[in-house]
């Protein structure tokens, strides 16, 4: 008997060893062997979203009620400096309504991912008429005089608010097949879903107004759209992952339609960025090693510092 009673003794945490490897491998997040390389790898890559966030959220909030983070949720910004030349902007009731729900949502971004990981402090960010003047000069290879403002009305700052979700949501389409862990692709799933719905309804609210000629630069909005678009392909140097509210049939989906509300590749399939291409694009310089544009001393976190050291 007293044989039997030992035997179990030794059955029992032997049992449990072999139901915490099968539990394990069923589930990846509770795994200690895999928690160092799954949490490391993640991390990076949620954190690198962070600088996107940071600029939506500031831009957004500003825009809509002229003043952000540091007055609506001054810990999120890890006491990062305060964002450049950023204003409140002169827009229709809808719109402004339209753009402080964006700027809501953002502050939950960023909240979801420093839950997640713990991030870095706000960056600088340049959203100075300067700055958003410059991307469009680039985008027509001519100075436009005046300067581009998008602050100046609704037509100038959605077609401003353009530059920003569309980037971003690329890459949460990039990253999200290098994730490890079930808890960070249901995060950046969650992040992306909201991030292409803001990009959805200002494409739609551009396309609404496709042929309103911008004054004083006698331009079309379809016509910013496309030079932004085909100037933020040429920055990413990974083929066209960018398209403007009307294209060809060619590329219209299923090769049937030229109106462009949403945009996708033959199948009609979101384009995914890596961080570089990211990079390349933000800091207006094509290169993820020379920080510039909205970010005139760089980005943060592991993966952009890496390029600037």
């Amino acid at each position: 008997m007293r044989i039997i009673e030992e035997r179990r003794s030794l059955l029992v945490p032997i049992v449990m060893v072999l139901f915490f490897f099968n539990t394990c491998h069923l589930q990846v997040m509770s795994c200690p062997m895999q928690t160092t390389n799954c949490t490391d790898q993640d991390r990076k890559l949620l954190e690198f979203p962070l600088n996107l966030e940071y600029l939506e959220a500031e831009f957004f909030l500003f825009g809509a009620l002229g003043f952000g983070l540091d007055t609506v949720a001054p810990s999120l910004t890890m006491g990062g400096p305060s964002p450049i030349g950023a204003q409140i902007a002169n827009l229709d009731r809808l719109t402004r309504d339209i753009v402080l729900q964006f700027a809501w949502q953002e502050v939950g971004h960023l909240r979801a991912i420093k839950k997640t990981v713990k991030g870095f402090a706000r960056p600088l960010l340049d959203l100075s008429k300067k700055s958003f003047a410059k991307v469009m000069d680039d985008a027509f290879g001519r100075k436009f005089v005046p300067p581009f403002d998008p602050y100046a009305n609704s037509y100038n700052y959605l077609i401003a608010s353009y530059l920003v979700p569309y980037v971003g949501l690329t890459g949460y389409v990039g990253a999200n097949p290098k994730l490890h862990c079930p808890a960070s692709r249901k995060l950046v799933a969650g992040l992306l879903g909201v991030e292409s719905g803001q990009d959805a309804v200002i494409r739609t609210m551009l396309y609404a107004r496709a042929k309103h000629i911008v004054h004083p630069y006698g331009v079309s909005v379809a016509a910013f759209t496309d030079r932004i678009s085909d100037l933020r392909n040429k920055l990413g140097k990974r083929g066209v992952k960018d398209e403007g509210l009307v294209v060809h049939k060619a590329m219209g989906a299923e090769e049937n339609v030229a109106g462009n509300v949403l945009v996708g590749d033959k199948m009609s399939l979101a384009f995914d960025r890596t961080p570089e291409e990211i990079l390349r694009i933000v800091y207006g310089s094509g290169n993820e090693s020379v920080p510039g544009g909205f970010y005139p001393k760089g980005a943060d976190g592991e993966i952009a510092k890496s390029y600037l050291d």
